[in-house]
């Protein structure tokens, strides 16, 4: 509770600071500040203030444990350290990627027979989850590791956290974890709404700051948000992503089904989490890896990858290292976008982002989504227009557009009555900032 109290004041005299420099800022807009900072705190703990940026080897490498027919791709510190090491001579963490976290099939299949703790893998993880995370944080990275709140984990079926969360919490942190993430198998909807919150406070009481990702909601049929973001710093609310654009798409028809009640819920210390970034592998062309990337960033989403950092092609990353792009997933008012509006196979999501002007207006990402499969040509570039006003973007100021694929390329100055013209590649997406006029 301190933390959450040190968090809220030092970013309430941020704002006032603000405010006393540009003493025509709306109060409105101030006041609806605070109350996002101090208010949407969720977890308490102070931490993920942005959404956070790593890697999980889940969906590219699975449970892979036979290292001796397949040392490269198994699940073990070799691949780990290798992972963190080209985080760091790759690029990726001078962008933000700084958590590597480790996802099922790290432990032991049964706890330690006297203390009953957890146990890495002998085999895989020789000298241990306390030294791979010395090793990590050596790098200037974070460390994770996935946990299960029920019985057994869900694919290696480990013992999971049930009768164990102050023993296992305590565990983390003394391995030097940063981040958790806890999966929902093998778990009662009884233990899943009191295992969460419960292991949550166990984390607490460790005293070590410790990211909370929650897999709760995927496992309930009617999800209650308002108590979830009370708890986690983030959960997941689709299904597992695959290495596929159905995939990515069917995440998406999910996040707008319900997105009002997503939003409504998400902000600085808790977000959506719509699953990791699967580009970079191999079953997504450039286009859909672009359609990822820019829906994600809309989203205020995670960006954890999920792929071999050593073979991801140049163009990939590229996109996975884009600047502007991240610095629209990362951008500090912390407001999730959602779908405004859909005509035939185009969709478009727009998202509130810095700068704000005098008169408390947002500037916008927007990203323009051709999924295909209308007219004569299903499956060619479709060329879409719109008028500003229809998007939402209202400000009488106007708005400096620039292209966020292409190295902030300027587009020019539009006013809310004007027509924005966009052409969109088949299952593909552009991805534009509105800089509304007269902001600093």
């Amino acid at each position: 509770m301190q933390i959450f109290i040190a968090t809220c004041i030092n970013n309430f005299t941020i704002l006032l600071m603000m405010s006393a420099r540009n003493i025509s800022l709306q109060m409105a807009l101030l006041l609806v500040a605070i109350s996002f900072y101090c208010v949407a705190d969720g977890l308490e703990n102070g931490l993920a203030r942005t959404p956070p940026m790593g890697w999980m080897p889940f969906e590219r490498f699975r449970c892979m444990t036979d290292c001796a027919r397949f040392p490269r791709d198994c699940i073990s510190e070799t691949l780990i350290k290798r992972t963190a090491e080209l985080l760091i001579s790759g690029g990726y963490a001078a962008v933000g990627y700084q958590y590597v976290i480790i996802d099922d099939c790290w432990m032991e299949a049964s706890r330690d027979e006297t203390t009953h703790e957890l146990l890495p893998s002998l085999e895989r993880f020789p000298t241990g989850m306390s030294s791979l995370g010395d090793y990590i944080h050596s790098l200037g990275l974070k460390f994770g590791l996935y946990h299960d709140i029920g019985e057994k984990t869900c694919m290696f079926r480990g013992p999971g956290a049930a009768r164990h969360f102050d023993l296992d919490a305590q565990t983390f942190a003394n391995w030097g974890v940063d981040y958790v993430k806890m999966d929902g198998c093998y778990a009662s909807d009884a233990d899943l709404d009191r295992g969460y919150p419960a292991f949550g406070r166990a984390l607490n009481r460790t005293g070590r700051p410790i990211v909370y990702s929650c897999s709760w909601p995927f496992y309930k049929s009617q999800p209650d948000y308002s108590i979830i973001s009370q708890h986690c710093n983030l959960w997941r609310f689709a299904e597992d992503v695959k290495d596929s654009l159905t995939s990515v798409t069917n995440i998406m028809t999910r996040f707008s089904s319900i997105q009002n009640l997503l939003t409504a819920h998400s902000g600085p210390g808790r977000w959506n989490d719509p699953d990791m970034l699967v580009l970079g592998n191999f079953r997504l062309s450039y286009d859909a890896s672009r359609l990822q990337m820019a829906i994600w960033a809309v989203l205020a989403a995670p960006l954890i990858m999920t792929n071999d950092l050593e073979t991801v092609r140049p163009e990939v990353k590229e996109l996975l290292q884009n600047r502007d792009i991240v610095a629209i997933d990362q951008d500090p008012l912390g407001l999730s976008g959602k779908k405004i509006l859909q005509w035939r196979n185009i969709q478009v999501w727009a998202r509130p982002v810095r700068p704000v002007n005098d008169y408390g207006e947002s500037s916008f990402a927007v990203a323009f989504v051709n999924l295909g499969g209308f007219g004569v040509c299903p499956l060619c570039p479709q060329t879409f227009h719109v008028l500003l006003s229809r998007l939402g973007l209202q400000s009488s100021m106007g708005y400096w557009v620039v292209d966020l694929f292409n190295k902030n390329h300027s587009l020019g100055f539009f006013k809310p009555k004007d027509k924005f013209i966009t052409r969109v590649n088949p299952e593909g997406v552009t991805f534009y900032k509105f800089t509304v006029g007269h902001s600093y």
